[in-house]
């Protein structure tokens, strides 16, 4: 059949002298997926290009779908990712009082690390699984674990089974938003591919105003339990559709031929055999070992005898470090089927993407991880208010996504895109600064935060289509789990960056600030967030607690500002790729009826 390839290997000036690059060669239809393209920069043949059998069966599906199943696929699609973002909201506004029912306010950014952390290996094993097996059996048990995750935080009765409970929902949420999009980049050409993941991502417009709104109505009913029970439902509700059109047209397509049938002939352990070397199992288990050492000391320091002069956290930062240049050489140099292919593990926009990426995240998790804290005890807004200026950001994001998705798809360019959004972020984030005081209005914190979302918007947009640009069809789930692998790191790194400046620096604040009469209640005023608002204003309680809060946040956002400068320089080593006429040119990625 015929295909489409990109290669990275293939690079080479555009004819009219312009600094554009072309990372694509074609494919000779009669090759049928064989990859007869020579490479003329270099000399060489490349390796045939081969799919394993997810990708292979993804391909037949759109080869004999019609244009209305199409569009059906992309509606069912936007309601799985309407429905998780919606109650991402809701939980981001129950988290603080479910913290605090059980008495550890403090320890909410434990959750987020751990989350984060297992969060971004989740779609390292989900590439592979998606690649090898298929995309709905992968989309399946990411919907068990955020089900098992909703159930044990239901029916938590410790603040160690709700973080348990929390990392599951996390890492479940995110593989499924990860499998939808790589759905979704199935069926849609490289040009046009960020309009719909862009698009899928409006959801978040809505969740800014209703989740905040749901999640207090819990609140008040103090059954916020039921948040969790309730939602287990909706999500299964609203993920069926989709999974069903998928495997009706699997079978459609096995019975059209498209699909070959084949007989392995492998017995049991030729089989794990098989698929150990097709998942890689030893690259996945490297990586992830780096990426969960170095980042899990952040939160068990807290509870490590002597701290940071722990032995075992100094050991597990250092072979976190360690680990990350044997996973290197190892799929450099000795795994038979690669995670990643060497070629585009040092592909330098492939690099800068995930640099962008990651250091975005930490940018803004520092300074953003107890703002929702910050403005229901400072500012004394409502949860629900307090909802709507924090995810102002989110919706600044997701309103302003698509229009810069759509330049992209009529320039082709995304390079320059990507740098008009440094400006953007500078100015939102230093404005934080001055502004993240107890007397500036909620108004303008709220303009500060769109500001950073317009800002992470087009950053996020055009750091996505730079990892997807320079590979095949083969290579886009792997690059994406990679993406939000520094995605996570860097988020783990600012909620980690967070929890240690505010567990570290709080309580001495407020131990210094409380008069000497309330001392000694100092550690139960910091671990919940009810006694912190319950203070009126004048007393000398409510100003320690309100100075405690100024005085800390400010050095948070000094420090997420000190960040953004790095934005510039991983936005500066992509190569400047235009996806126009890269495929009006060469083809596209994809292959069948596609947007």
């Amino acid at each position: 059949m015929a295909t489409a390839a990109v290669d990275s290997n293939a690079v080479r000036p555009e004819h009219d002298g312009s600094k554009q690059f072309d990372i694509e060669k074609s494919v000779n239809p009669a090759s049928h997926g064989q990859g007869a393209e020579t490479d003329s920069d270099h000399g060489i043949k490349p390796e045939e290009e081969k799919f394993q059998p997810g990708v292979q069966r993804v391909r037949a599906i759109t080869e004999i779908w019609s244009k209305p199943q199409l569009i059906t696929m992309f509606v069912f699609l936007y309601l799985i990712e309407f429905v998780a973002f919606l109650f991402n909201s809701i939980d981001y506004t129950l988290n603080p009082w479910v913290t605090s029912f059980f008495d550890r306010h403090g320890l909410l950014n434990v959750g987020s690390v751990m989350a984060s952390a297992l969060a971004g290996c989740i779609p390292l094993v989900t590439a592979k699984f998606i690649d090898v097996v298929g995309r709905v059996e992968g989309f399946f048990i990411m919907l068990l674990i955020v089900l098992v995750g909703m159930a044990i935080k239901a029916g938590c009765q410790n603040m160690e089974t709700y973080i348990a409970g929390h990392v599951l929902y996390w890492a479940g949420h995110i593989g499924v938003l990860y499998v939808t999009d790589i759905m979704a980049a199935d069926i849609t050409s490289l040009k046009n591919r960020m309009i719909i993941f862009t698009i899928n991502g409006t959801p978040r417009i809505a969740a800014t105003f209703a989740g905040p709104a749901i999640g207090e109505i819990f609140i008040k009913n103090n059954n916020w339990r039921w948040a969790y029970g309730a939602f287990i439902f909706v999500f299964i509700a609203c993920s069926l559709p989709a999974t069903g059109i998928m495997m009706f047209m699997y079978r459609k397509a096995k019975k059209a031929g498209v699909i070959e049938q084949h007989n392995s002939g492998r017995n049991f352990m030729q089989s794990i055999s098989y698929h150990f070397i097709q998942f890689d199992i030893i690259g996945i288990i490297l990586i992830m070992a780096a990426f969960c050492c170095f980042l899990l000391p952040f939160t068990l320091v807290y509870y490590a005898p002597n701290g940071w002069k722990t032995p075992y956290i100094i050991a597990m930062i250092v072979l976190g470090i360690l680990l990350l240049p044997v996973f290197i050489v190892w799929e450099a140099k000795f795994t038979p089927v690669p995670f990643l292919p060497w070629k585009y593990l040092s592909e330098r926009t492939i690099i800068g993407s995930c640099l962008l990426y990651g250091v975005m995240f930490a940018s803004i998790f520092i300074w953003n991880a107890y703002f929702q804290s910050y403005l229901l005890v400072v500012h004394r807004q409502t949860p629900a208010h307090a909802g709507y200026i924090l995810n102002s950001f989110s919706l600044a994001s997701s309103f302003f996504s698509p229009f810069v998705a759509w330049f992209i798809s009529w320039s082709g360019n995304f390079k320059w895109t990507a740098y008009s959004g440094v400006p953007v972020v500078l100015l939102g984030t230093a404005l934080l600064i001055p502004f993240r005081t107890p007397s500036t209005s909620p108004g303008v914190l709220a303009l500060t935060q769109v500001l950073v979302g317009l800002g992470t918007g087009i950053f996020a947009t055009c750091a996505q289509l730079a990892i997807m640009a320079p590979v095949t069809h083969q290579e886009i789930a792997a690059v994406n789990a990679v993406w939000g692998l520094f995605g996570s790191f860097g988020s783990s790194i600012g909620f980690a960056i967070a929890g240690a400046m505010w567990n570290n620096m709080i309580p001495a604040q407020l131990y210094e600030r409380l008069p000497e009469a309330s001392k000694m209640n100092s550690t139960i005023i910091f671990g919940d967030i009810a006694t912190q608002i319950s203070f009126l204003d004048g007393t000398p309680e409510r100003d320690a607690v309100v100075g405690a809060y100024a005085h800390v946040m400010r050095l948070m956002v000094i420090a997420g500002v000190a960040l953004v400068p790095l934005c510039f320089g991983s936005i500066f080593i992509w190569k400047n790729i235009n996806v126009k006429k890269l495929e009006e040119e060469k083809g596209k990625q994809t292959r069948g009826r596609v947007f």
